[in-house]
Parts: C-alpha cells; sequence; structure tokens
C-alpha cells in the first residue's frame, strides 16, 4: 500500500534540508532508526527513492506525490534510483495518511 499525506495535517516540529542525490548524508543511507515518539514523513520533490524497512523488510518506492511514512522506533534506510531531491519532516504526533488508491 502506498500512501500520501492528507492535509490540515500536524504541524512538523523540524524539518530537514532538502537533500538530493550528492547531498543525501550516508547516515541516512543505512539502516538507522526514528527516535522514540517521533514520525516522520518523507516528501520526495523531485524524482524516486526507495524507502527500506528492516523490521520487517519491505520497500517503498517513493516519489512526488507518493510520502513515506516513519513510526517512532522504525529501523529504515533509504536507497537512491537517480536524480532527486527530498525532505524529512518530524512530528511529535501521527500524520494523517491515505491510500494512494483512495
Amino acid at each position: 500500500m502506498r500512501n500520501k499525506t492528507l492535509g490540515p495535517a500536524p504541524e512538523p516540529y523540524r524539518s530537514t534540508p532538502v537533500f538530493d542525490e550528492a547531498t543525501l548524508p550516508a547516515a541516512l543511507r543505512r539502516a538507522h532508526r526514528t527516535k522514540s515518539g517521533v514520525w516522520g514523513v518523507i516528501r520526495i520533490l523531485q524524482g524516486e527513492l526507495n524507502l527500506c524497512f528492516t523490521e520487517p523488510p519491505e520497500t517503498r518506492r517513493l516519489s512526488v506525490g507518493v510520502d513515506g511514512v516513519l513510526e517512532p522506533d522504525q529501523s529504515h534506510f533509504v536507497e537512491l534510483q537517480g536524480p532527486m531531491q527530498m525532505q524529512i519532516d518530524f512530528y511529535t504526533e501521527t500524520p494523517r495518511v491515505i491510500s494512494e488508491d483512495d
């Protein structure tokens, strides 16, 4: 199932800079976890990116309009699929999401 965030959504308490394929930090390309009590939403601004969950293993293709939602304490990493731009927003409450099929 693919997800999109709904509006109006809770406001993020923090957002990363916009990353591209050259500036994406190496730490995001290897397994790491979101903090306890924190949700993340990966937003693709251009191109595509794979969001890979490790427990249980699953890969989701993210693209413009198809956001990746990260739950608290969820192990994950990203894989480049070519040129892209992305940003991550962090929330202290669950962001609202909808299936792309809805």
